[in-house]
């Protein structure tokens, strides 16, 4: 028997094609939810645990009275953070009016310190609420702040189903809290 797709197929592996592989087993993780809390309660919440690390452990870039900003440890490009309440809170409506304030406040100058560090063309912010909206905590309010450049969604992504990030995540947490 010869070494072509049937065999390929059937060993588990998939089909042989022309294509290479970029393997990302980093994201196994995520995909099955490790660390995700099962629940609306707080514990074992990734975003309630944050905060007790250290900021270079924690991916902490910013802490405030009343909220924090922290890398995307699954970021879709460089630079890529979250502005997270320290309160267990799932729904925007639901915050105070100091920590809607710090939100705001945290996020404009999350804007300035990236286009300053890294000379960003533009943002992707928001906030996924819900499971049904694609949060991956909805248990925890979190908002994301993607950094975009001109050109940025290149070959990768659209063809290989591949992010490309230039920066360990750790590099880009003391650049991004340097300039914070």
């Amino acid at each position: 028997m010869s070494e072509g797709p049937e065999l390929v197929e059937q060993q588990g592996i998939g089909v042989q094609d022309a294509f290479q592989r970029l393997w990302t087993p980093h994201r196994m993780a995520y995909i099955k939810g490790q660390d995700k809390p099962e629940n609306d309660e707080d514990t074992g919440c990734p975003f309630c645990r944050i905060p007790s690390l250290d900021d270079k452990t924690g991916l902490i870039v910013a802490r405030g009275e009343t909220v924090y900003a922290v890398l995307n440890l699954y970021p879709y490009n460089p630079g890529h953070l979250m502005v997270v309440p320290y309160r267990h809170v799932a729904d925007y409506t639901d915050l105070t009016v100091e920590e809607t304030r710090e939100v705001a406040e945290f996020t404009q100058h999350a804007m300035k310190v990236i286009r300053a560090v890294s000379g960003a063309h533009g943002f992707n912010i928001g906030l996924n609420q819900g499971v049904i909206a694609g949060a991956g905590i909805a248990a925890h309010l979190h908002q994301h702040l993607v950094p975009r450049w001109g050109g940025d969604a290149n070959f990768m992504p659209i063809i290989g189903q591949t992010k490309v990030l230039p920066q360990l995540l750790g590099e880009t947490r003391d650049l991004l809290a340097g300039g914070w």
